[in-house]
């Protein structure tokens, strides 16, 4: 993948597009709304939950994983995820601030 040019970008730029990139796929936002309605951790709950393959499935987890959204634990041959809160409210502050700014202009 070619990695986008961020020299002179600011760190928390950086770091609001990756966010911004986690959650750039539906079925992604509908990961993070099962496992906020489930308030717990789940396994293979998810699969069962969507129209998709499991291994499509574990590439959506991968990526939200890899933004920090959620956390995997590894119980015997499953992994079960839940929400990570601190990165869902760090990720909800840096986009208030973001349209907050932008909605001054307007």
């Amino acid at each position: 993948m070619i990695q986008p040019k961020t020299e002179g970008i600011d760190k928390e730029f950086i770091q609001l597009a990756d966010i911004a990139r986690a959650l750039s796929h539906p079925v992604r936002i509908k990961i993070l709304e099962i496992l906020t309605e489930k308030k717990t951790c789940i396994c293979g709950e998810i699969v069962d939950l969507l129209p998709l393959s499991q291994s499509t499935v574990s590439q959506h987890l991968k990526e939200l994983k890899r933004a920090g959204f959620i956390r995997g634990e590894i119980e015997g041959p499953k992994t079960c995820y839940c929400l990570n809160p601190e990165t869902v409210e760090k990720s909800k502050k840096m986009f208030t601030e973001l349209f907050s700014k932008v909605c001054q202009c307007c």
